[in-house]
């Protein structure tokens, strides 16, 4: 599984990057940045499941 990051729905909340900032960053605007572009360990994958749950806006989703 990987997360795949819609750049253009993110509004910069911050909760993705509060709850795994090993996962993710934000950009100079404080938009949300995916910082692992390969496949989840378990421990990743239950952490970025709870930063897409956590999404105001959906833009994160965890995917093959």
């Amino acid at each position: 599984m990987k997360i795949h990051l819609t750049s253009e729905k993110c509004q910069g909340h911050g909760r993705c990057y509060s709850l795994a900032s090993d996962l993710f960053d934000s950009d100079d605007l404080g938009n949300a940045v995916v910082l692992v572009t390969g496949e989840l360990n378990a421990d990743q994958l239950e952490r970025a499941t709870v930063a897409a749950n956590n999404c105001p806006e959906y833009a994160i989703e965890i995917g093959a």
